[in-house]
């Protein structure tokens, strides 16, 4: 009845899954805004992608897990980015190649974290 329960000095494995897939994610997402910088100069090309990742952001955005929110929103800025660049709107030209290497770099950035958090849990699984 008083039985004493054994707690887990590291985390569960759902948790630890769950930010392996997390940085992978973003490590892939901040190379893929390094690509869409590069292919964003195409006006029907950059027009594209930004739609479709305008949706992909929006999808993390309205994700259940509020770990998805900051790069959702980092994704769903940089396909409206693209797309207005797309567009031709003056001023955004010059400006969304630089906000979209920030972009990038903040979701490297949080994905080698995330990595690094995910290798720490693997360490004291082990």
């Amino acid at each position: 009845m008083n039985d004493i329960e054994p707690v887990e000095p590291y985390g569960s494995t759902k948790n630890l899954a769950k930010q392996g897939v997390a940085a992978f994610g973003m490590i892939g997402g901040g190379i893929f805004l390094f690509v869409m910088e590069a292919l964003a100069r195409f006006r029907v090309v950059g027009l594209v992608i930004g739609v479709i990742t305008g949706i992909v952001g929006i999808s993390a955005l309205l994700s259940k897990d509020p770990d998805d929110n900051k790069p959702g929103f980092i994704i769903t800025a940089a396909g409206l980015l693209v797309i207005l660049s797309a567009a031709k709107v003056p001023g955004l030209q010059a400006l969304a190649p630089i906000l979209l290497s920030i972009g990038a770099v903040g979701l490297l950035v949080m994905g080698v974290w995330k990595g690094i958090q995910f290798f720490r849990g693997l360490k004291n699984r082990s």
